[in-house]
């Protein structure tokens, strides 16, 4: 059974001092639904992703939901973690329990703040989304597993610094039309290629400006059957959808590769009957600019150790032949890790209904792709989307 996005919310990224995570959720789902013109009553199953691993005291969140209104009460309702891919597991199970025939609208929510953590459990918090045996003593917790992943492209392929500042640059240029960023500020080649006071080396190669920003947010959907769905104001299909789970250890992977992620991509192109080349646009898992240099590569933009050529010759810029992330990406937006992969349907939706913010809007898009990455390259989502109404 068919199902579609007919509404959707989301806050600003950042830092969230006055809210907590309930405030987050409750204003999200609130929203979503007035946005869909769902009366809360009227929905079958409620979805939260929250991953958490110690970033909140309050760890029992899928209740959390129904506070948003007393007619949810007694309403199904989930928690779902896969790591940094937790908001696109959420949304993978609520078109699940639509298309089981167990629900007609579900309610997905994806959340997390973080930024109240001090800084060093921040890393260790994170650091819990990699293989512990091997990598739990990593220095510079979770950006240290992706320096070590940067160091071995580099030594396999050549030193890319060149193209990981573009990337950078590109999506904070991006992110300063996305109301919802946390950083909309334009920081240009020169500073994001420089090593500096302000932009120092944070791990392997990576510097400052190649790591994604710890954050609070929200984001929700409203998912309906296609019969529901022909009666909205606005709707967005599921194209197709895959995920691809590999191992957790590195050392049982070529992980430069992120074979996962080309795994998702070719079974949800197969199922959508569609190219790459099809696609308008694509949101993807920039967590640190090696992840999209490397997903370049495992989408099947270019042959494998020339992710480079798609950046420097403009490929993904908006105005380019596959413009990535026009939102601004998580480098710009953030990442708050249970709400990100539902954001990224959220700006996916805008875009494809025309209703992104002035200056994010890309020019009539058909075909939205969604890449959302839990753990370095472990849980991997792929979602296509095109708008029906």
């Amino acid at each position: 059974m068919a199902a579609s996005i007919v509404g959707w919310a989301h806050t600003p990224f950042g830092k969230m001092d006055a809210q907590t995570v309930e405030d987050m959720v409750v204003c999200v789902a609130t929203d979503a639904l007035a946005d869909a013109g769902i009366a809360p009553g009227d929905v079958d199953e409620i979805i939260l992703g929250h991953f958490n691993a110690g970033f909140s005291p309050q760890d029992f969140t899928a209740s959390l939901v129904l506070q948003a209104d007393p007619a949810l009460r007694f309403k199904p309702a989930t928690r779902v973690e896969n790591a940094c891919a937790t908001g696109s597991a959420a949304v993978q199970q609520g078109l699940r329990a639509i298309r089981a025939g167990d629900a007609r609208v579900v309610l997905v929510v994806g959340v997390e703040q973080m930024t109240r953590t001090p800084g060093p459990e921040i890393g260790r918090n994170l650091l819990r989304a990699s293989y512990l045996p091997e990598d739990g003593e990593t220095k510079g917790g979770f950006a240290g597993v992706f320096g070590k992943i940067a160091e071995q492209y580099f030594q396999r392929y050549g030193d890319q610094s060149d193209a990981l500042a573009m990337i950078a640059a590109k999506n904070h240029k991006n992110g300063v039309a996305n109301p919802y960023a946390q950083m909309r500020k334009d920081l240009g080649y020169d500073y994001c290629r420089a090593e500096g006071e302000k932009n120092p080396f944070v791990a392997g190669p990576l510097k400052r400006t190649d790591c994604s920003l710890v954050s609070d947010g929200a984001a929700a959907l409203v998912l309906a059957d296609a019969e529901t769905a022909k009666t909205m104001r606005k709707a967005v299909s599921f194209r197709a959808t895959a995920h691809a789970q590999d191992f957790l250890p590195m050392s049982k992977r070529k992980i430069i590769d992120f074979e996962g992620c080309s795994v998702a991509w070719a079974r949800a192109l197969q199922a959508a009957d569609l190219k790459l080349s099809d696609l308008s646009f694509v949101e993807t898992h920039d967590c640190f600019t090696i992840a999209e240099l490397i997903e370049y590569e495992a989408m099947g933009l270019t042959p494998k150790g020339q992710g480079a050529r798609a950046i420097k010759e403009g490929w993904t810029q908006i105005g380019g032949k596959l413009p990535v992330n026009p939102s601004g990406g998580l480098k710009a937006k953030g990442h708050p890790i249970g709400a990100t992969g539902v954001s990224m349907h959220v700006m996916s939706a805008m875009q494809l209904t025309g209703q992104a913010p002035e200056g994010m809007q890309l020019a009539n898009p058909k075909l939205a792709g969604i890449f959302n990455m839990g753990g370095a390259a472990v849980a991997n989502y792929v979602s296509i989307l095109e708008p029906t109404r």
